[in-house]
């Protein structure tokens, strides 16, 4: 069986995911596009050389009987709107995130997910499918550091600009470590308090950089997390898990080690694609492989979207009120997502 796919949104990370669709992974077609910029959209079919279909409106794309399948990856706060749609037309829908721009809008959209009493919706967080935090994962899952007591974690990028503000680095930075952290300590988060160091020399006026986030879980494990979106020596992206009996840390990407010039070197990447390119294959295969076997979707569900959303709210407010520790007051996971 193909999977036919249609896409809602022909920016760059949609036509990514067109193009690995389309040349890198296997089992699903995409047979219509959706896109604010008609123009934009053709020649992508034209380019790609894609048997599709060009629909000026994203909800006839869903209602279409050609469709059996659904990217959203348009801009963020068109997200709802079309999950919400594909998910009542009883649609298997992939959403970049966020899945919504609200905690309130996510829980709609889990509302009539529930109602249709199937799982329909995987949210893009890719962290999820990297082979380093699955490798991570087992090892706690496994026991073998013992019960997790603490977590470090650091986001870094070689720069951004000057777009960006502080609050993205809540939304659009940590949002995969308030996604993944949860998932690799299988624990809910219930406090979060920002602290801002002194600020690096390399950011904008506008921008607090680097930041501190420190959040508490259920079970008691602190995590702390840097924010340092100005680094300047590259994308670096840290995990480290201390554990009753010992402590685990997430694998350096794999690259070439030398020995010249009298220094030992390994270089560092400088882009997120590079790092997380296996991930978003790993993770649209999976949602492909899926559908086509009629399994449950076994990547992050409205629910971890709404989680997400939630969570990323109160860091921000934590952003505006330093040093103050806010609850994180989540509904109760309902038992269709356990």
């Amino acid at each position: 069986m193909t999977v036919k796919i249609g896409v809602i949104g022909c920016g760059a990370i949609g036509l990514e995911h067109i193009k690995r669709i389309t040349n890198t992974l296997s089992g699903g077609k995409i047979v219509a596009v959706n896109d604010i910029n008609e123009n934009n959209a053709k020649k992508i079919i034209a380019d790609l050389h894609l048997d599709a279909k060009f629909y000026a409106d994203g909800h006839e794309l869903i209602r279409s009987a050609d469709v059996d399948a659904v990217l959203v990856t348009c801009w963020g706060p068109a997200h709802k709107e079309f999950v919400l749609e594909a998910v009542k037309q009883k649609k298997y829908v992939f959403c970049e995130k966020p899945l919504a721009t609200t905690a309130d809008d996510c829980l709609e959209i889990v509302e009539e997910e529930m109602k249709q009493k199937k799982h329909l919706v995987q949210v893009g967080f890719m962290r999820r499918f990297d082979e380093g935090y699955v490798a991570l994962k087992k090892t706690i899952d496994e026991g073998q550091i013992g019960a997790p007591l603490i977590l470090h974690a650091a986001h870094r990028n070689p720069a951004v600009d000057e777009k960006y503000t502080t609050d993205m680095a809540i939304n659009d930075t940590m949002i995969h470590e308030i996604d993944v952290l949860h998932w690799l300590l299988d624990d809910e988060y219930i406090s979060a308090q920002v602290i801002y160091p002194r600020k690096t020399g390399n950011a904008s006026s506008h921008l607090a950089d680097p930041q501190i986030v420190l959040v508490e879980t259920k079970k008691g494990i602190r995590i702390d997390v840097e924010i340092f979106v100005n680094c300047k020596y590259g994308y670096d992206i840290k995990c480290e898990v201390v554990g009753e009996d010992g402590i685990a840390y997430l694998p350096e990407p794999a690259t070439v080690q030398t020995r010249q010039k009298a220094a030992l070197n390994r270089p560092i990447l400088m882009d997120w694609k590079q790092r997380f390119i296996k991930a978003y294959d790993y993770e649209i295969q999976a949602f492909i492989n899926n559908i086509n076997k009629g399994q449950k979707l076994n990547g992050p569900t409205s629910w971890d979207g709404y989680a997400a959303a939630l969570t990323a709210d109160v860091c921000v407010q934590a952003q505006q009120n330093p040093g103050k520790i806010l609850p994180i007051k989540m509904k109760d996971r309902p038992d269709f997502y356990k």
